[in-house]
């Protein structure tokens, strides 16, 4: 017998990887389903799946979100269908080449997909929420959020604006009912790589974790009431150290005159 429902969560990204156990994790807590993905095909089988396992209604819904009547038409969803209580923002692309060997019109891609996309869907989402009283968004960011020197700059650069966007959420809808998630993922053993050009069995495996390990950590951190949550951090109060003194330092930037070191 399913599980009373939770309401709806739409997944973005959802025909495989992170996305995917988003969706079979969330089917078995007793939400219904909305997976946003290009490929139809891996969508009504992962759909058809978690149907017959959970019982939990799952609906599909094929678009590019880099096009933007496809991404208009999931913003449209978003903003219709009460029943959602749930957005995983996980959609995305990346890259590991250098910047100066990097396409820029790959990388306007990039940002079309990692920042707009996200962006754009997160502001469908959130007046509803507020509406209602409650609502969770999940950002899926990266922990190059923090470290943008590692792979590819833009990539970096994309998936650090996910981190700052998410923490100004939380900060403006903590009190109005909402949870703001970011999580931040090390390296992940998904298509991330090979579509990247730098296949998951080239990496040192003992850095590698699987994706059914970093979303049940992910949801873990979810429950626990985090902001961000870092899967591959063994020792959470070193990020609570770091993010004490980033407000610490955060006070004290505005000053009416220049430091001294600059004149």
């Amino acid at each position: 017998m399913a599980l009373s429902s939770k309401g709806t969560a739409l997944v973005t990204g959802a025909s495989s990887g992170i996305g995917a156990v988003y969706a079979d994790r969330l089917a078995r807590q007793g939400y219904d389903l909305i997976l946003v993905a290009r490929s139809q095909a891996k969508l009504i089988t992962l759909a058809n799946r978690l149907s017959d396992q959970t019982g939990r209604n799952v609906e599909v819904v094929a678009a590019d979100l880099k096009d933007k009547a496809d991404l208009l038409r999931v913003e449209q969803i978003l903003r219709s269908d009460a029943s959602i209580t749930l957005l995983v923002n996980n959609a995305g692309v990346g890259a590991v080449m250098p910047l100066l060997g990097s396409p820029v019109d790959d990388m306007e891609d990039m940002i079309s997909l990692n920042i707009t996309a996200l962006t754009r869907l997160a502001y469908a989402t959130i007046p509803g929420f507020v509406e209602r009283g409650a609502g969770t968004v999940i950002n899926i960011s990266s922990i190059v959020a923090i470290a943008p020197e590692i792979l590819n700059g833009v990539y970096g650069g994309t998936k650090a604006f996910v981190l700052g966007l998410s923490q100004s959420m939380h900060r403006e809808l903590a009190d109005k009912g909402i949870r703001i998630q970011a999580v931040l993922p090390g390296a992940t053993a998904t298509d991330f790589w090979s579509e990247a050009g730098n296949p998951v069995e080239n990496l040192p495996q003992e850095i590698v974790m699987s994706a059914e390990e970093m979303v049940d950590a992910a949801l873990v951190g979810l429950e626990k009431g985090e902001v961000v949550t870092i899967p591959g951090l063994h020792d959470g109060e070193q990020w609570d150290r770091y993010e004490a003194q980033r407000q610490v330092l955060s006070g004290l930037f505005g000053n009416s005159t220049a430091a001294a070191r600059y004149r």
